[in-house]
């Protein structure tokens, strides 16, 4: 069965997913980016392009989200996949449900540091980055020839949350990405701990594993890897020579540094009732 490792794009997502791969698939907790293919990305075009079916729209692989999840728990084993998807029906077909997934984690960050991540990812201004938060149709597409591969349906960042604080089919652990900042330990336990007693596990939490994968996992020792090995899920700039960096400010982020003030009012106005849930600073 799956259990998700779900956010909006830029919340933290890679970092978890960093922390999970090192706990569970090295032998004593220590990250290379090799293991992160043990967390895969769902949807992705890997689960698509082998398939007879032409995609001529970028919505059409929706109508097979589920049956590649069946598929993918044919094999009867607890799987842990990223993904950037909303829960939600595009033309009535559904992301998931409870026969395919066995719980969710799900990570929110202040989106006021989302915005900054955003403009650097996809190399955009702030204000563009601001719109692509707000668009209630934003979708993440990828195409391969004339064939849709990709598609990812995100809808705004208040939609993408709701959709999964919401969703009372299966658990959801809501985690924020500044407690993983502030408590690593406590959180990568509280996570473990989650996925132990969803899936009905034996197995003990592994506290020297736990910290020797948080070490190893340090947002300057990641930077160092993408720098000296490349990171191939960096995207490409726009020239195509050279990736953006994915680990790229880390604690440097601080809105309060890189927005100017009018748009964190915006932003305060906007999410108000998301930042008070969460206890974010108005």
């Amino acid at each position: 069965m799956i259990i998700w490792l779900a956010s909006y794009p830029k919340s933290g997502n890679t970092w978890l997913r960093s922390l999970l791969s090192s706990y569970y698939f090295s032998r004593n907790g220590e990250f290379n980016f090799e293991l992160l293919k043990k967390i895969d990305q769902f949807p992705s075009v890997n689960y698509f392009k082998d398939d007879k079916d032409l995609y001529l729209k970028p919505e059409d692989t929706a109508e097979k989200w589920l049956d590649k999840q069946a598929e993918i728990n044919r094999e009867k084993k607890l799987r842990l996949f990223k993904t950037h998807n909303a829960i939600c029906k595009i033309n009535g077909n559904r992301f998931t449900d409870p026969k395919n997934t066995l719980g969710g984690i799900y990570i929110v960050r202040d989106p006021r540091n989302v915005v900054t991540s955003l403009a650097n990812h996809y190399q955009i201004t702030i204000d563009e980055a601001y719109e692509f938060m707000k668009d209630s149709k934003r979708a993440i597409i990828e195409k391969k020839g004339n064939r849709y591969l990709g598609f990812t349906a995100l809808f705004s960042w208040d939609f993408h949350i709701d959709s999964w604080l919401s969703y009372e089919n299966f658990p959801i652990l809501v985690i924020r990405y500044e407690d993983l900042q502030s408590e690593t330990f406590q959180t990568l336990k509280k996570v473990v701990s989650f996925i132990k007693d969803i899936s009905k596990s034996n197995e003990n939490f592994n506290r020297s594993k736990a910290k020797e994968a948080i070490k190893s996992c340090e947002f300057e020792k990641l930077k160092k890897m993408e720098e000296k090995k490349g990171f191939q899920e960096a995207v490409f700039k726009k020239d195509k020579l050279e990736r953006i960096k994915f680990f790229n400010l880390g604690k440097e982020n601080n809105y309060k540094n890189l927005l100017n003030t009018n748009l964190i009012m915006q932003m305060n106005k906007l999410y108000k009732n998301k930042l008070l849930k969460f206890n974010y600073e108005l």
